[in-house]
């Protein structure tokens, strides 16, 4: 069955917005921390951003600092991406990832998670 799964990619143009959306079924959601990763073409899949299961830490890739930010809302059980001034570099897969280790561990790698949504496509016209 689907235990993570994403929603809100899109086309859109440069310098506009979107919210990605994960939803978590059949999970324990408040004790996940939550990540997003993205993965471009014939790239490697790399970190975006993450949110500790507590909800009050958040940690973001240099290259999103201050145009992304990630929340999330333990009743509705889910996690989000509120991705602003987009830049074609921004165009991949947008993954959201569930992982239960440590609040000590790195949760900057995939290797950290156990659980992952399908993706769904961003992309960003110049």
């Amino acid at each position: 069955q689907v235990q993570l799964s994403e929603s809100g990619g899109g086309l859109v143009q440069t310098g506009d917005s979107l919210r990605l959306s994960c939803t978590v079924s059949d999970l324990p959601f408040g004790s996940m921390h939550m990540a997003w990763f993205r993965q471009a073409p014939g790239k490697e899949r790399s970190f975006v951003a993450v949110i500790r299961r507590m909800g009050g830490y958040t940690y973001y890739a240099d290259s999103v600092k201050g145009r992304f930010t990630v929340s999330r809302d333990g009743a509705k059980r889910m996690a989000f991406l509120q991705m602003d001034s987009l830049k074609p570099e921004d165009t991949a897969v947008y993954y959201c990832a569930g992982s239960m280790l440590p609040s000590g561990s790195d949760l900057r790698v995939p290797q950290s998670y156990k659980y992952w949504g399908q993706g769904t496509q961003v992309t960003v016209s110049s």
